[in-house]
């Protein structure tokens, strides 16, 4: 089961419309996540995410806050994001509790409660980065619960939605002369030593996923692939896309890597991926990719398939 993927609440888009409605849920039954600096708040002795109360928060500056939804008991769930409020005046919210990048703990995190964090800071991040008015400059005021911005400028009053990037990601397969079926992964000079993964990449404009798929993996690698098969997507919002897992046959065999693009990439065999971490190239022990990642589920889902 993918990670970030499986939001438990009602996100009660005609309800959190009605101004007068949504007060009524500032409420004391509410429950409360903080962002700060992107970094969700977590409870220090375990791997869950704090959900404060709302006599916790209610002497906080709840102008930005954002209504995430509701649960199967009606109780409303909020975002705010307290990146301008000195930390230390949060100590007695934070006692026990530190601001974390999700990601760190990762396939730790119950599904369902990451789901709700993933959610939080991606609009927490689209609110810092949206505060003016793409088209005249004008400040945006945050609307609809925190689904909106609006610009504040009479003359323009242009309403602005979060924004979601479509990333294509694939493992690209052959069956090579010898009978034995490989797959493609590659790797980036910043990324962790020994670590291979999917390759990956953005949509273009007016291009279809397919083409996507394509395109990268000629990029990036100089192989040409057809057959391309939607596997899962996953919701990735750090800090706004969302990957849609793909694969894809290659045509052709003989790599040529862009080294603007990647640092290697390689064919593996099945026995080779589940060797991983016991052998290493040019003393680099080989490791795939986090195990919250749909990178992982998709090279996972290939090793897996009975040949």
């Amino acid at each position: 089961m993918l990670n970030y993927s499986q939001m438990p609440l009602d996100r009660a888009s005609n309800l959190r419309k009605d101004s007068q409605w949504l007060a009524t849920q500032l409420n004391f039954q509410s429950r409360w996540i903080l962002v700060h600096n992107n970094q969700t708040l977590f409870d220090a002795q375990s791997f869950t995410v704090t959900f404060l109360s709302f006599s916790d928060i209610n002497h906080l500056d709840l102008s930005e806050a954002i209504f995430l939804g509701l649960d199967e008991q009606q109780t409303s769930f909020f975002a705010l994001d307290v990146s301008t409020v000195d930390v230390t005046t949060l100590a007695p919210l934070t006692a026990n509790a530190e601001f974390i990048d999700i990601r760190r703990y990762g396939v730790n995190v119950e599904i369902k409660q990451g789901s709700i964090a993933a959610l939080a800071r991606g609009l927490c991040y689209w609110h810092a980065t949206h505060r003016f008015c793409g088209r005249c400059g004008s400040n945006n005021i945050l609307v609809e619960a925190g689904h909106s911005r609006l610009c504040t400028n009479e003359e323009c009053k242009h309403p602005t939605f979060p924004r979601t990037d479509p990333a294509v990601i694939m493992v690209v397969t052959r069956t090579f002369a010898d009978g034995i079926e490989r797959c493609l992964l590659g790797r980036q000079a910043a990324w962790a030593p020994g670590m291979y993964s999917s390759l990956a990449g953005f949509v273009d404009p007016g291009e279809t996923l397919e083409q996507a798929v394509a395109r990268e993996v000629m990029e990036e690698a100089g192989i040409v692939v057809d057959n391309v098969r939607y596997i899962a997507s996953q919701p990735w919002p750090f800090p706004s896309s969302i990957m849609l897992g793909f694969i894809a046959e290659a045509v052709t065999e003989q790599i040529q890597v862009d080294k603007d693009e990647l640092d290697d990439a390689l064919w593996f065999s099945r026995d080779e991926l589940n060797n991983f971490g016991s052998w290493d190239i040019e003393g680099e022990h080989l490791k795939l990719p986090r195990a919250d990642s749909i990178s992982r589920y998709i090279i996972d889902y290939w090793r897996n398939l009975k040949v």
